[in-house]
C-alpha cells in the first residue's frame, strides 16, 4: 500500500511539473500576442507552437507511462467546506480559487461535461443518428477523398520544393570563355601580331610599316612648311625629291642640316 502511494505521489510530481511548464509556455506566448503583436514574426509564432506541442507530447507520454497509475481510478473526495478565505489554496491556485466551498466544488470536481456542453453533445448525437446508413457511408467517402486529394496536394508541394532546391542552378556563361577571356587579359594568351595591310618595307612583329610613317611625316612636313618663306622652298623641294628618291626610308632633319653645312662656303 505504502508503495502505491509513493508512486502515485511520484506520478503527480512530475504531472505537476509538465503541466506548470505548459501552463508557463503559454503564459508567455499570451503575453506575445498581446502586447508584441506589433513585433511578432511568424517563425517566432512557429516556435511558440512547436514547443507548446512539444510539451503537450511529453505530458502525454507521461500519462501513458507504465509506471504511471491511472488516474481515472482515483477518487477525490472534499473533506473541509469552508466559505472563509484560504490563503494555502490562494497560494497553491494562484489567486483562482480564494475559497472551498459548495458553490466552487461542483466546478472543480465534476467529473463530466457542463451542462450545455453535454446539451451540445445530445443534439449532435440526435442529428448523427436521423442520417441513414447509405448517406453516411457515402458522407464519409466523400471526406475521405477530400482530405487524400488534399495531402497528396501538400505532399506534391513538399517534394517539388525540395527537389527545387536540390536542382543545381542553371549556368548563364560558358566557363571555358570565361577562362580564356581572363588569360587573354591578364597574361595576353592567345593574342596574335597584329601588322596593317598597307604595310610596307621590314619592320618589328606588331609595330606599322615604315611606308605609314613616311606618308604621315611628309604630309606633316608640307603642313608646317606651307606658311614658311619663300626662300625655304628650294630646301624643301630637295628633301621632297630626295624622298621621291629613296623609297621606304625615314627622312631626317640631321641629315639635312648635315648637307647644307658641307655646302657651307666657308669650308676648308
Amino acid at each position: 500500500m505504502q508503495r502505491e502511494e509513493k508512486q502515485l505521489e511520484a506520478s503527480l510530481d512530475a504531472l505537476l511539473s509538465q503541466v506548470a511548464d505548459l501552463k508557463n509556455s503559454l503564459g508567455s506566448f499570451i503575453y506575445k500576442l498581446e502586447n508584441e503583436y506589433d513585433r511578432l514574426t511568424w517563425p517566432s509564432v512557429l516556435d511558440s507552437f512547436a514547443l507548446l506541442s512539444g510539451q503537450l507530447n511529453t505530458l502525454n507520454k507521461v500519462l501513458k507511462h507504465e509506471k504511471t497509475p491511472l488516474f481515472r481510478n482515483q477518487v477525490i473526495i472534499p473533506l473541509v467546506l469552508s466559505p472563509d478565505r484560504d490563503e494555502d489554496l490562494m497560494r497553491q491556485t494562484e489567486g483562482r480559487v480564494p475559497v472551498f466551498s459548495h458553490e466552487v466544488v461542483p466546478d472543480h470536481l465534476r467529473t463530466k461535461p457542463d451542462p450545455e456542453v453535454e446539451e451540445q453533445e445530445k443534439q449532435l448525437t440526435t442529428d448523427a443518428a436521423r442520417i441513414g446508413a447509405d448517406a453516411a457511408q457515402k458522407q464519409i467517402q466523400s471526406l475521405n477523398k477530400m482530405c487524400s486529394n488534399l495531402l497528396e496536394k501538400i505532399s506534391k508541394e513538399e517534394r517539388e520544393s525540395e527537389s527545387g532546391g536540390l536542382r543545381p542552378n542553371k549556368q548563364t556563361f560558358n566557363p571555358a570563355d570565361t577562362n580564356a577571356l581572363v588569360a587573354a587579359v591578364a597574361f595576353g594568351k592567345g593574342l596574335s601580331n597584329w601588322r596593317p595591310s598597307g604595310s610596307s618595307g621590314p619592320g618589328q612583329p606588331g609595330q606599322p610599316g615604315a611606308g605609314t610613317i613616311l606618308a604621315g611625316a611628309s604630309g606633316l612636313q608640307q603642313v608646317q612648311m606651307a606658311g614658311a618663306p619663300s626662300q625655304q622652298q628650294p630646301l624643301l623641294s630637295g628633301v621632297q625629291m630626295a624622298q621621291a628618291g629613296q623609297t621606304g626610308k625615314m627622312p631626317s632633319g640631321i641629315k639635312t642640316n648635315i648637307k647644307s653645312a658641307s655646302m657651307h662656303p666657308y669650308q676648308r
